[in-house]
C-alpha cells in the first residue's frame, strides 16, 4: 500500500510530525509519497529522506492508495475536496484546535498505523453536495461541509427564496442560508442553530443565517430532492462559498440548484474513536459538566 501525505505547512512543528510519520511508515513496511510543499531542503538532508518521495499534490492523489491529511479541519476539508476527484480515502491527523473531522491526534500515530497495517479500518462514504449556478457558465460547485449563500459586504439583509422539487417553499429576509451535508451539520450550520445530523443519514439541511422572522427554522430534506435557492439583494453582489474555502461573487438575483453529488468522500475510520465519542469529547454534546463521571 502506498500512503500519500498532505500537510499544512503553516502549522507549527508540522515538519517534525511528518518526519515522525515517515519514520513509522518505513518501520511498518509502507510505501509513501509526501507533498513537496512541506519539507525544506535542509530538512530533507537532516532526515536522510530521498527526494524521490516528494511530489506535487496532484501526483500524490493519483498514485496513493490512502491519503493522510495533517493539519486542522480546514486542511482536512481541502484534502478531501481534492481526494474526491480521485476516489481516494482520507485519514486526518489533527494539529488544529478542534479537529472534528480528524481521526487521530499526533500522539496516536502508532495506533492508526497498526490498524491500517492489520486492515482494522473502515472506509465510510460521506455525502458531497453540488451546486449548479443557474445562468452562469462555471463548473459545478462541490462541498464536503456546506454551500453558504450570504449578503457579503452589504450591511442589510438579502431576500432568500427556496423551491424544492419545483414547489415553492418560502421567501424570507436573512443574512444568508447554509445548505449542509450531514458531515457539515457540526460546522457552520450548528452555530446558527442547525441540527446535528448523523453522517450516515441521507439528508441535506437548510439553516437560515439570522432570519428576520421567528417562524423560519432549519429544515431537513431527503437528499434525493432538488433544491433551488434564489438570493435577491439591492447590493451589487451576493457571495457563495463552499466549505468556507472556495468563494464566488455573483450579481443578484442569483439562483443555485443544489443536489446530492454522484461523488462521495471516503473517510478512513480506525479503532481509535467513534462518531459519538467525538461528539462528546470535542463538542461536549450532552455532557453535564457537573458530572465528572459522564465524560469518558
Amino acid at each position: 500500500m502506498t500512503i500519500g501525505i498532505i500537510a499544512n505547512a503553516t502549522k507549527e512543528k508540522v515538519n517534525e510530525v511528518v518526519s515522525c510519520l515517515i519514520k513509522k511508515l518505513k518501520e511498518n513496511g509502507f510505501d509513501f509519497l509526501v507533498t513537496d510543499t512541506i519539507i525544506s531542503e535542509r530538512d530533507l538532508l537532516s532526515e536522510k529522506i530521498n527526494k524521490q518521495f516528494f511530489h506535487p499534490d496532484k501526483t500524490i492523489y493519483k498514485k496513493s492508495d490512502l491519503i493522510i491529511s495533517i493539519g486542522g479541519d480546514g486542511t482536512m476539508l481541502a484534502t478531501s475536496y481534492q481526494a474526491q476527484f480521485y476516489d481516494k480515502p482520507v485519514l486526518g491527523i489533527n494539529m488544529g484546535k478542534l479537529g472534528f473531522l480528524a481521526e487521530a491526534n499526533v500522539d496516536q500515530l502508532d495506533a492508526f498505523i497498526d490498524d491500517i497495517k492489520h486492515n482494522r479500518i473502515l472506509i465510510e462514504e460521506r455525502m458531497i453536495i453540488t451546486g449548479e449556478c443557474i445562468g452562469h457558465k462555471i463548473e459545478p460547485l462541490y462541498a464536503i461541509n456546506d454551500i453558504v449563500i450570504d449578503r457579503g459586504g452589504w450591511p442589510k439583509m438579502i431576500e432568500i427564496t427556496i423551491r424544492v422539487d419545483g414547489e415553492y417553499l418560502t421567501t424570507f429576509g436573512a443574512d444568508g442560508i447554509i445548505i449542509a451535508t450531514p458531515t457539515g451539520s457540526t460546522g457552520y450550520s450548528i452555530s446558527v442553530g442547525g441540527p446535528i445530523v448523523n453522517p450516515n443519514a441521507d439528508v441535506i439541511t437548510l439553516s437560515p443565517i439570522s432570519p428576520h422572522s421567528m417562524t423560519v427554522r432549519p429544515l431537513v430534506l431527503p437528499s434525493n430532492q432538488e433544491i433551488i435557492i434564489r438570493a435577491a439583494s439591492l447590493y451589487k453582489e451576493v457571495m457563495v462559498n463552499c466549505d468556507g474555502q472556495r468563494v464566488f461573487a455573483f450579481p443578484p438575483p442569483f439562483e443555485i440548484r443544489v443536489s446530492k453529488s454522484k461523488k462521495s468522500l471516503k473517510l478512513v475510520h480506525t479503532s481509535i474513536t467513534s462518531y459519538f465519542e467525538t461528539l462528546r469529547n470535542k463538542l461536549m454534546w450532552g455532557i453535564d459538566l457537573r458530572n465528572s463521571n459522564q465524560k469518558k
